[in-house]
């Protein structure tokens, strides 16, 4: 099986990565043609540099004219029609300093971001800024009126593009999840999220042409390593936030973080948008015979610390290659209980799911002296086995948990969102080779469906389905 790997010990950005597929092997034309595709006012600017000796590739998205705005332009942000708490303070909006020094359009729609989320330039100011429908004066005398795209234009800007019908759909997920990841944070529906027009510009670019990318390299799995998100603060119009910002960290639930030495901001929204989606799990290097390797450059030279992103391609191993499913090893945490009450039973199997467990279950087993008993089991991620077994050992009467380690293979899985005639429901969907093998509606949001329009809940399932193979197929 042909895997890709990311090594993000420098944190992750979208030129980033753009910089790594290219380095890796991926012709600048396709993505120069992506670009022209898109119909948008922007065009690619690539380069060799060095990062701390290490040569690397840059890539930078050239949006409306600009490469790189002043300090004190407006990023690209996301809001519906409130101010958000992350909204830089006025009157001293047009551009506040963090003590870490690097620009970034956060997405909050992250855009511009990318262009230096390793903008690491030093001494810039990082803005995490919205959009906002007026005209923006700044100190450096310019005067700029923005308008906005939300994730509908988006979408239909992307479906009218000239890719293929696989790197179109990856690229809308790429853009829901920041937008779902930004409504969460503010607070808001994902629909009202906006764009402000240089902005969504560069965060298009930059996520329809990962998305191109991706497929090019012609990879079946996509492995992610632990990321540095870096550290530090950012300034933001209630106080000092610290990083990682709230949409990145929203983005990268349940995979391992960590902060390292330099206390600048490593992962951008959109460098973690762009793993969510195409990572089917995290862990350390994967066994495999390399057959590319790539350096994607940011923007900021770090002493004694190369600011790169760096993607390594071959096949598995043998071992591994046997299977054609991905194939990730987890924790199995096993607990005989036989003096417990079932309501008690029932709690601890919810909140170990709550929890971060991957699955939990009971079995009716027959224990010693005949008592009738049931055995516990939750499968989990590996570094969630201790927290996991605490739990257990303090919330059950069980005496002892056994763990031991197993291989899963599991089918990458995603949601995408129906509208039924009552709401939203999420569809998950599970991929086989490249094709859906399997689709069901989320239990929960049609349970929720069910009791607030009185309508059967098997009725709003299949209705669920429905829509979505109409979708599907029309």
């Amino acid at each position: 099986m042909r895997i890709a790997y990311l090594e993000c010990f420098s944190g992750i950005s979208g030129d980033m990565f753009l910089g790594a597929v290219l380095d890796a092997g991926v012709p600048p034309e396709v993505l120069t043609r992506t670009v022209e595709a898109l119909g948008v006012d922007a065009r690619l600017e690539i380069s060799r540099v060095d990062r701390s000796g290490i040569s690397a590739t840059k890539l930078d998205v050239i949006a409306a004219g600009e490469k790189e705005l002043p300090r004190e332009e407006f990023w690209a942000g996301a809001l519906s029609n409130q101010q958000s708490a992350f909204s830089p303070a006025r009157p001293s909006s047009v551009g506040h300093s963090h003590s870490h020094g690097q620009e970034h359009a956060h997405a909050h729609s992250h855009s511009r971001a990318e262009a230096d989320s390793h903008s690491h330039a030093s001494e810039h100011t990082h803005s995490h800024e919205h959009s906002h429908s007026h005209e923006h004066s700044h100190e450096h005398g310019l005067k700029h009126s923005h308008t906005h795209r939300g994730l509908k234009e988006i979408r239909q800007i992307i479906n009218a593009a000239g890719i293929s019908r696989s790197a179109k759909d990856r690229a809308i997920r790429i853009f829901e999840a920041l937008g779902a990841a930004e409504a969460k944070v503010h607070n808001t529906d994902v629909e009202k999220i906006h764009f402000h027009e240089v902005g969504a510009i560069d965060a298009i670019v930059d996520i329809v042409c990962a998305s191109v990318g991706s497929e090019v390299l012609g990879v079946d799995e996509w492995i992610c390593s632990p990321l540095n998100v870096g550290g530090g603060t950012v300034v933001c119009a209630h106080g000092a936030f610290p990083i990682p910002a709230p949409a990145t960290l929203e983005l990268l639930k349940n995979a391992p973080v960590y902060s390292g030495e330099i206390q600048k901001e490593l992962v951008t929204p959109t460098g973690a948008a762009i793993v969510s989606v195409l990572a089917s799990r995290f862990s350390h290097f994967p066994a495999m015979k390399t057959e590319k390797i790539g350096y994607g450059a940011g923007s900021r030279n770090f002493k004694n610390s190369p600011n790169v992103l760096r993607l390594t391609v071959g096949e598995t191993t043998a071992t591994q290659h046997e299977s054609p499913f991905p194939v990730e090893e987890i924790s199995v945490l096993e607990a005989n209980v036989d003096d417990m009450t079932p309501q008690v039973f029932g709690y601890v199997m919810e909140q170990v799911l709550q929890n971060g467990a991957l699955d939990a279950f009971g079995t009716p087993v027959q224990m010693k002296k005949s008592r009738p008993g049931m055995l516990l089991t939750v499968l989990c991620r590996t570094e969630d086995s201790q927290r996991l077994t605490k739990f257990i050992l303090a919330e059950t009467t069980t005496l002892g948990v056994r763990m031991r380690r197993e291989s899963r293979a599991a089918l990458t899985r995603r949601h995408v969102s129906v509208s039924t005639k009552w709401g939203e429901v999420r569809m998950k969907l599970a991929n086989l080779n490249g094709s859906i093998s399997n689709y069901a509606p989320e239990y929960e949001d049609c349970r929720q469906i069910a009791k607030e329009k009185k309508v059967p809940l098997k009725t709003v399932m299949q209705e669920a389905i429905k829509v979505y193979l109409e979708n599907t197929n029309g």
